[in-house]
């Protein structure tokens, strides 16, 4: 097993891996499914770049998720103390649990966040689609990201909580602050952040515990399983994850997959003519280039064997889900856009108890998004002088953003 280990060779992750993390993963693959990778912060890690390994690690319960231990773990390697306690207090949601923390948690998620109450948003989606749709009219060129991609989820989500709309920029800032990698000896400004965006959802909390309305974070204050109720830290950290998770999967799913269609302009055409085809699409767009790059990390309870080489115990470990979405054991001609073809198995979404509870919302809102856009735009292109800049994240795949010339 020792040799397993030593004969793995440590890649790293710089500068230039964020603009094209596909090319990476190509050159990882072709030498073997898991790897150690050092991050920007000088920390070794573990990714699995494999599908067939991918699906497995995230089904497998000796890969575990619990961040008290992945922070313990984190700084024994930093030889540093304990993260800020607010980034703790953050990740304590169900994303960042094992069972039977995680079934408590998600159970108690599952009765407010159902699915008839995320289908009665249809219309409201397609109203908020339309005036975007309608503002971007009035301009020759837009950053679709801004004018489009980034408001429609951010709506969306801060209706269905119940935040308000005025304060999207302070949480999205405190967010995109939170999921940027930073480099060892660079300037940290998480702490800063975490404590913003934790004094923010407690006190949003707080007026949900007083003045309940009929918006999902209320649901949470009152959800009740024979007893059972989240606590003040547990609806500040969920609260965390379902805006975050709520607004940025579908912003980027949104992006990437204009930007995908901008660059192969036939397939925009082929939908525009037969928009049946378009929820076939997004699932492509979510294999392709979907909006997660490497899903929350997690960590071995014991030494595992995957694709031949050993994670020995408590290392940390992070499934590539772009890259299982690209490997070519599993997807055929996987780094070419194939909208027409019908796109199963990805794992965009992740994959067994985490599953992303929030997938049925991003396909209903990229689906309305696609459709009306698509209707509305026979031939868009990028701007002729667009220079694309890609998020410093190894969670979040997307673009800052996205310069598109309209035709109308």
């Amino acid at each position: 097993m020792a040799d397993l280990i030593a004969s793995t060779p440590v890649e790293s992750i710089g500068a230039d891996f964020f603009d094209d993390p596909h090319a990476h993963y190509h050159r990882w693959r072709a030498t073997g499914p898991v790897h150690q990778v050092r991050f920007p912060d000088d920390v070794v890690r573990w990714v699995i770049v494999g599908y067939r390994e991918a699906k497995l690690a995230m089904a497998d319960p000796r890969f575990r998720k619990n961040i008290g231990r992945v922070d313990e773990i984190l700084h024994a390697k930093r030889n540093s103390t304990p993260s800020d306690p607010n980034v703790v207090a953050l990740l304590s949601h169900m994303l960042s649990s094992d069972p039977p923390e995680h079934t408590r948690l998600r159970k108690l998620v599952n009765k407010a966040f159902t699915s008839r109450r995320v289908a009665l948003l249809r219309p409201r989606i397609e109203q908020i689609t339309a005036s975007l749709l309608d503002a971007m009219s009035e301009h020759d060129e837009v950053d679709l990201m801004s004018a489009f991609a980034d408001p429609l989820p951010v709506t969306v989500i801060c209706e269905l909580l119940g935040v308000p709309f005025a304060d999207r920029d302070d949480f999205q800032a405190w967010t995109r602050t939170l999921v940027t990698v930073v480099g060892e000896g660079e300037q940290d400004d998480r702490p800063a952040a975490s404590a913003a965006m934790v004094g923010y959802l407690a006190k949003l909390v707080r007026t949900k515990q007083s003045r309940p309305a009929e918006d999902l974070l209320s649901h949470l204050v009152l959800a009740d399983d024979d007893g059972d109720r989240l606590t003040d830290r547990e609806l500040v950290s969920m609260a965390f994850l379902l805006l975050v998770a709520g607004h940025e999967t579908t912003v980027n799913l949104i992006g990437n997959g204009v930007l995908a269609l901008l660059r192969h302009p036939e397939q925009w055409q082929a939908l525009r003519a037969d928009p049946t085809g378009i929820p076939a699409a997004i699932e492509e767009f979510l294999r392709f280039d979907g909006p997660v790059d490497m899903a929350t990390v997690r960590y071995t309870t014991e030494p595992v064997t995957l694709g031949g080489i050993e994670i020995p115990a408590d290392e940390l470990v992070y499934v590539a889900l772009a890259a299982a979405n690209r490997d070519p054991a599993r997807f055929t001609d996987p780094d070419t856009l194939a909208t027409a073809t019908p796109t199963s198995g990805h794992l965009a979404f992740g994959h067994g108890i985490h599953f992303c509870v929030g997938a049925p919302l991003a396909r209903l809102e990229s689906e309305i998004a696609f459709t009306a856009l698509l209707a509305r735009y026979p031939d868009p292109t990028l701007s002729p002088t667009a220079d694309l800049h890609w998020q410093s994240s190894t969670l979040i795949r997307g673009l800052r953003d996205l310069p598109v010339r309209l035709r109308r």
